[in-house]
């Protein structure tokens, strides 16, 4: 984990941002603050931070819409949503658009502290050799973030394109409904049972219909579920 690591804050309470500077900086980190979208787009381009800290509501932007675009512009952004609200489906909502982490204010300094770390601590950990994972008829390419079933560009959300990272990296292993959580939430918070199932059935059914008649992900009674390759 690089201890220089430049955290990016985007939100218009100019208090609240300061005092993430202040807590940011006593772990080490670099930090810098803005209060409009206008100016996070702008310092995320030339600075370049391995982590940046969003406001869900700001003036001249919705963070949402701010957060589908730089995930998709920056795939190996660090994205942690800041919100006034504490509403569970905003939270849902906020991953599935590909935010890494979800806070609601009030939050925990101690807490977003060790949420910082452990993005900065995934961006640390070696590139894998491939960047893209090649299966007989799906290509899962690691980078761009885009899955090609049959020739088929296959649409997936944030979430659903970390499951099935998740189950292909260990293909032929079944994984629990708490070991695919895991893999898409970086913070404490874990989605429901029934919410993995219905993300995962999303998963399965976008995959089928891009390559009809193949199942790539199937469940394991009493365990959880479990990537099939081809052949």
């Amino acid at each position: 984990m690089n201890p220089q690591a430049l955290i990016l804050i985007v939100d218009d309470d100019a208090e609240l941002g300061g005092m993430l500077v202040e807590l940011l900086s006593r772990e080490g980190w670099r930090t810098h603050q803005v209060l409009t979208a206008a100016d996070g787009a702008k310092a995320l381009a030339e600075l370049q931070p391995e982590v940046v800290l969003l406001d869900v509501m700001l003036p001249d932007a919705n963070g949402m819409d701010l957060c589908r675009r730089w995930r998709g512009d920056h795939p190996a952004l660090g994205l942690v949503m800041l919100t006034a609200r504490g509403d569970p489906m905003d939270r849902v909502l906020g991953l599935e658009i590909g935010a890494d982490d979800y806070l609601a204010k009030p939050f925990e300094p101690r807490e977003l502290v060790a949420r910082v770390r452990a993005l900065l601590r995934r961006g640390g950990m070696p590139v894998r050799s491939a960047p893209v994972l090649r299966f007989q008829g799906l290509d899962i390419d690691l980078v761009r973030r885009e899955v090609v079933a049959d020739t088929r560009l296959v649409g997936l959300t944030g979430v659903e394109f970390k499951l099935l990272v998740a189950l292909a990296e260990r293909a032929g292993q079944a994984l629990s409904r708490e070991q695919l959580s895991a893999a898409v939430q970086a913070g404490p918070y874990r989605p429901q049972d029934r919410t993995v199932d219905v993300q995962v059935a999303r998963l399965r059914r976008k995959l089928r219909e891009a390559s009809p008649g193949t199942d790539w992900v199937d469940t394991v009674r009493g365990e959880g579920y479990v990537f099939v390759p081809r052949g």
